[in-house]
C-alpha cells in the first residue's frame, strides 16, 4: 500500500510505518538468549501481520526471520499463541496507566485533561501497525477487538463519563448507572480520533493539518454538545 511521503507524515503528527526496518537474522545469532530470540520473533510478527493480516502464514514469517518453521513453533506452539503475543504487545502493553490518572485529576480543567489524554493516546494508536492490526483482527473476528474495547470502556470511557457528570453537576455514576447514550457519545469522540489513523493507514489519505489541532477541536465540540444526553440535575 502506498503511504504518504516523509514530509506529510511529519506534518500530520502520525508516525510512519517501520516496514523498512532491517530484519534480525536469527540464524546468524545462534547464541541468543531464548527470551531475546522470542522477543525478536514477536516483534517481526507484529510487522508481518500488520502488512499481511492474520491470514499471513507462519511459514512466510519464519522465512522473513531466516529461521525454520519448527524453530518458530518451539517458541510459539501455535499460530494462535503467536497472535495472542502480538495482541499483548501491541494493545495491552502499550496502554499507559498514567492515562487513567490524567482523566481523573480534578485539579486540572476537564477539557485540558481530555485533550492531554487523547493527544497521548493518539501518539500510541495512530501508527501503521496498531491501526492495521486492529482492523485485521476485527475482520477475522478473533475476539481481540472485543477484549480491547472492554478494557477501553472500563479504563477510560466510564471514567470520562463520571468526570463529565461532575463537570455539569449531574448525579454520579454510582448513583445512576451510565446510560447507553452517554457511552455512545464517548464512542463518537473516540472513534473520530481512531478514524484519523484509518484515513492514513487504510485509505492512504494524508491529513491536511496536525493531529493535535484536530484532537483539540473534537474534544471542544464533544464537550459543547454532550450535556444534552446527561441525566437531569437533581432537584434541590
Amino acid at each position: 500500500m502506498k503511504l504518504q511521503n516523509r514530509t506529510q507524515a511529519h506534518e500530520s503528527g502520525v508516525k510512519k510505518p517501520n516496514r523498512a526496518r532491517p530484519r534480525t537474522p536469527i540464524r546468524e545469532q545462534q547464541r541468543l538468549d531464548p527470551s531475546e530470540r522470542e522477543a525478536i520473533i514477536a516483534r517481526e510478527a507484529v510487522s508481518f501481520f500488520a502488512e499481511h493480516g492474520f491470514e499471513g502464514q507462519t511459514r512466510e514469517l519464519a522465512r522473513r526471520l531466516r529461521i525454520t518453521q519448527p524453530l518458530l513453533y518451539r517458541y510459539f506452539p501455535s499460530k494462535e499463541a503467536l497472535i495472542e503475543r502480538v495482541y499483548q504487545e501491541v494493545f495491552v502493553e502499550r496502554w499507559k496507566p498514567s492515562w487513567e490518572k490524567i482523566i481523573t485529576d480534578r485539579s486540572v480543567p476537564l477539557k485540558t485533561r481530555l485533550i492531554q489524554f487523547y493527544r497521548e493516546y493518539a501518539e500510541v494508536i495512530l501508527t501503521y501497525e496498531w491501526i492495521r492490526l486492529f482492523m485485521f483482527a476485527g475482520l477475522k473476528d478473533l475476539g481481540l477487538n472485543a477484549r480491547y474495547l472492554r478494557m477501553l470502556r472500563e479504563r477510560a470511557f466510564e471514567k470520562v463519563i463520571e468526570e463529565i457528570r461532575l463537570e455539569y453537576g449531574r448525579p454520579s455514576t454510582r448513583e445512576l448507572p451510565i446510560t447507553v447514550l452517554e457511552i455512545e457519545m464517548v464512542w463518537g469522540l473516540h472513534a473520530a480520533i481512531f478514524y484519523l489513523g484509518v484515513r492514513q493507514f487504510i485509505y492512504s489519505m494524508p491529513l491536511e493539518t496536525d493531529v493535535n489541532s484536530i484532537i483539540d477541536a473534537k474534544v471542544a465540540t464533544f464537550l459543547g454538545g454532550v450535556r444534552s444526553v446527561l441525566p437531569a440535575k437533581e432537584k434541590g
